[in-house]
């Protein structure tokens, strides 16, 4: 008798944790939210994280606070969400580099985001654009592909640094038509734009958020958008793979993850919430503006997402042995 009076104690203290535990989750949040960005205020991933910022607040029903932790094409912020208290009050909102470029392409990088976080959503999914300066004598896409394969000229691309979106893109494209590009990385996509108007640099791969202004202006030449399929506001311009490069396929995506051991009903909750606020009108048409297509994945679809991008990531730094110190 005593035996099953101490069990049946144990079961109700059990039951009873149970409960606290789900009540904790029901009632989180009950402070503001920690959302760790890897640049600096006024990069895309800053300007991206401002359209939800407000409706996201709403839902959770608590102030979701951005901490900046630039440098080292956002392992400096991989690192301190990574060591943050799993406890569903920090997040970290990224991008391909710090998600699934970085582990491979840095030498005395440590930290695998796969093992250090969790998936939350997928927030975007964009295709970059490959464009020239006015001055450039590549008047399409074909002119570019073809220089590049025959090797007659000295190429450069510029970036927004090393790892970045567009470093990936062009090293992608300079190992897709066997070709010999000079990567210029620079502190933000910013200086690199200023240098290819001054044709400095023979072209980029960038975001159309960035280049849509110089572009309208006939500064720039867009050349191919670098997805499977043409955009809606460029529909004249082809793709990458329908100008010569079959298969070529780069886009740029951003995604929030939280520390690994953050409760499942908190990154479900948390998942919900940045869901709903992608979905509603207003946050919708803010992307539009900025022509970036919105996703909004649950965590098991951004999970096998994010393990493809790693996979391809690992592949084209080996390939194009991109790998730095």
């Amino acid at each position: 008798m005593k035996f099953v009076a101490k069990f049946a104690g144990k079961l109700a203290v059990g039951a009873a944790a149970c409960v606290l535990a789900g009540h904790a989750f029901a009632e989180w949040p009950e402070k503001p939210v920690r959302m760790v960005i890897g640049f600096a205020p006024g990069g895309a991933s800053d300007i991206a994280f401002k359209m939800v910022q407000d409706v996201l607040s709403q839902k959770l029903g608590q102030p979701v606070v951005p901490e900046y932790k630039p440098g080292a094409n956002g392992n400096i912020a991989n690192q301190a969400a990574a060591t943050a208290a799993p406890d569903g009050y920090t997040a970290l909102w990224a991008n391909v580099g710090p998600l699934a470029t970085n582990t491979y392409l840095y030498k005395g990088v440590k930290l695998d985001p796969a093992k250090a976080f969790v998936p939350v959503t997928q927030l975007t999914d964009s295709p970059l654009v490959v464009v020239v300066p006015k001055s450039s004598p590549y008047h399409t896409m074909q002119d570019l592909v073809q220089a590049a394969r025959k090797g007659d000229a000295h190429m450069s691309y510029g970036s927004a640094g090393n790892g970045s979106s567009m470093h990936i893109a062009g090293a992608s494209l300079a190992l897709a038509l066997n070709a010999s590009f000079t990567h210029v990385p620079y502190k933000g996509s910013g200086p690199a734009i200023q240098d290819l108007l001054g044709s400095r640099l023979t072209f980029m791969v960038d975001s159309r958020s960035t280049t849509a202004p110089f572009i309208k202006d006939g500064l720039l030449r867009a050349l191919a958008v670098s997805g499977d399929k043409r955009v809606a506001d460029m529909p004249d311009v082809p793709t990458v793979a329908e100008a010569g490069v079959p298969g070529f396929k780069v886009t740029t995506w951003q995604a929030v993850v939280m520390p690994a051991g953050t409760p499942a009903p908190i990154v479900e909750k948390f998942s919900k919430a940045l869901r709903d606020t992608l979905a509603t009108p207003e946050v919708r048409e803010r992307f539009a503006r900025i022509y970036t297509p919105l996703v909004g994945s649950t965590p098991e679809e951004f999970a096998k997402f994010w393990a493809k991008e790693r996979h391809e990531a690992k592949t084209l730094v080996e390939k194009a042995q991109m790998q730095i110190d």
